[in-house]
């Protein structure tokens, strides 16, 4: 990728505000799942690989920069190995964020979290929120798994789709970030800061 500023439609001078904005509204027009049943479902894929692969880059380098300013280490307080299954499950490779995850030799609350994440992303909702809470349980001061956790309790479930047809992939009423995209915008966002 040559220039994630560029993918993202934004200035190398954009607040992180305004890049977050910018991912999201992206994220939302090009989500694969506002192109069920359409020729151009591939497309949509692949740009959204490429729009996830350019807002991580940037908050990377950006997070980078603060880290090396404040001796800080790891986004959230993630360790480099979290931040790596991170990239695979914004990435969509839950593969490879598994085997990741499989290979961790601590189960701590961060191991929970991300395990969480990636039930999530399968769309595998009560074991997602089976690990949030014990997350939260591990660490209760954690705004990010606390932030997943009521996002699941809120409304999360919107990412499960039963049978075919036109009400598969139906958004629920009570709540306006229940489509997949949106949710795992927010819950990116919780690894980088308090957002949702």
């Amino acid at each position: 990728m040559s220039d994630p500023y560029s993918v993202l439609g934004v200035s190398p001078n954009a607040s992180d505000s305004e890049i977050k904005k910018a991912y999201l509204e992206l994220a939302r027009k090009y989500h694969p799942d506002n192109y069920h049943d359409n020729p151009l479902a591939d497309l949509a894929q692949e740009k959204m690989k490429e729009i996830n692969e350019a807002y991580n880059i940037i908050m990377n380098m950006r997070d980078g920069k603060k880290n090396s300013q404040q001796g800080y280490s790891g986004a959230s307080g993630g360790s480099p190995e979290g931040m790596k299954v991170r990239a695979a499950i914004n990435s969509g490779d839950l593969r490879y964020a598994e085997e990741l995850l499989n290979s961790f030799s601590v189960k701590n609350a961060e191991w929970h979290f991300l395990m969480g994440s990636l039930y999530y992303r399968k769309g595998w909702l009560d074991e997602a929120r089976r690990y949030y809470t014990t997350a939260v349980n591990m660490d209760p001061g954690n705004a990010e798994y606390n932030q997943a956790l009521a996002f699941m309790n809120r409304g999360g479930q919107t990412y499960r789709t039963h049978g075919s047809g036109s009400n598969a992939n139906q958004a629920c009423d009570t709540c306006d970030a229940c489509d997949c995209c949106a949710a795992l915008l927010c819950m990116n966002m919780c690894c980088r800061c308090t957002f949702f």
